[in-house]
């Protein structure tokens, strides 16, 4: 490993995602910048933190790594499996509580850079793990590719929150790759935020509810500016009795193009699942497509779905403007209002990021 310097702008975009670079209220930190691992700390017990190659030489991993995925998926697996460059392994040990959370970041900092990446998460029995990854590039970063295949298990019993913080430049092409699976009582939580687009990204990350009485829930913000496009959504595999799972998804278009997807798949007697979509379109030139699926295989399925995409309300604007605020003040408050989804489980100083970003997101639309 390295130390690695960056300078002040680079330290600027990597808070946006939620990485502290100095590891305050950090279980763990792990860094990769483009193919090397700058560092990998581990401040609490019960954790185990490791670069995946690392992991790979350690352990025995046929049972968790290209379990969930094969690398015949399509052409963006099959690059990961050929060209393995990076990625990391976390596991909380059985009964551990992380209090706080691990930090992950994926970074790139040459330009026309590829990154290839696979992580894989164990959340092992009785355990309770909250992972913060940032994606992100140096402000003079413009292009590149990142790939990156994630496998998630989570035990008997475990809870595992995930999320997500993208800032790409706008030529970035992403193509995330994640699937999880779910034993029984377990808790999966996702909560994925994209405030600064790439020009495409594609994901459709699928939780597989194994387990009685499992859970899952993924929540989205996403924010498609003028020329990207955001082909992005959920999946939950409802298999078990008792299992539950949400879709939660928040769009604004300010002029790209956002496929907001979302599939539920009950499979087993009396499983529960609802999936809430709804877009905000502000320019003529942008896209909102909502495409909600439910789909029962099993009696007493009980799936609910809503959807709405539409414009700002005029009597909304109107009511704002009557309490002394112009119409661009009206029209941030309304969109900030719109973003902020309550996100579960996200830490208080994140949040208050988060609440900072959302402003200032707000005031430059």
């Amino acid at each position: 490993m390295y130390e690695l310097k960056l300078d002040e702008e680079e330290k600027k975009r990597l808070l946006m995602t939620g990485i502290d670079l100095e590891g305050k209220n950090r279980a763990g930190s792990f860094f990769l910048c483009d193919h090397t691992v700058s560092q990998c700390v581990i401040n609490q017990e019960g954790l185990e933190l490791l670069p995946i190659q690392t992991a790979l030489g350690k352990y025995d991993l046929k049972d968790y790594y290209w379990r969930l995925l094969q690398p015949e998926k399509d052409p963006f697996t099959k690059r990961a499996e050929e060209h393995l460059e990076g990625g990391y392994f976390i596991r909380a040990l059985p009964g551990a509580k992380v209090t706080f959370p691990v930090q992950a970041c994926l970074f790139i900092r040459m330009d026309q850079f590829t990154q290839d990446i696979h992580n894989i998460i164990i959340a092992e029995e009785g355990s309770e793990l909250h992972v913060i990854t940032g994606c992100s590039t140096s402000p003079h970063v413009r292009s590149g590719l990142h790939v990156g295949v994630s496998e998630f298990y989570v035990k008997r019993g475990a809870k595992l929150i995930f999320t997500m913080i993208h800032t790409w430049p706008e030529e970035m092409v992403v193509r995330p790759r994640t699937m999880v699976l779910v034993e029984d009582e377990g808790v999966f939580m996702s909560n994925y935020i994209s405030l600064l687009p790439a020009k495409d990204i594609q994901a459709y990350p699928t939780a597989i509810l194994q387990g009685k009485n499992s859970v899952a829930t993924f929540q989205s913000v996403l924010l498609g500016r003028k020329g990207s496009l955001m082909d992005l959504g959920s999946r939950v595999i409802l298999r078990a009795e008792g299992a539950r799972a949400e879709i939660i998804s928040r769009s604004v278009s300010t002029g790209g193009t956002i496929i907001a997807r979302g599939h539920l798949v009950g499979e087993a007697k009396g499983v529960k699942g609802h999936l809430e979509c709804r877009g905000l379109l502000l320019s003529s030139e942008g896209v909102i497509h909502a495409i909600p699926e439910l789909e029962a295989r099993a009696e007493e399925v009980e799936m609910s779905h809503e959807a709405a995409v539409g414009k700002i309300a005029r009597e909304e604007l109107e009511y704002l403007m009557a309490r002394g605020l112009t119409e661009e003040e009206a029209t941030s408050l309304i969109i900030k209002g719109f973003l902020t989804l309550e996100i579960k489980g996200l830490p208080s100083a994140l949040k208050e990021q988060l609440d900072a970003l959302y402003e200032e997101m707000g005031k430059a639309l």
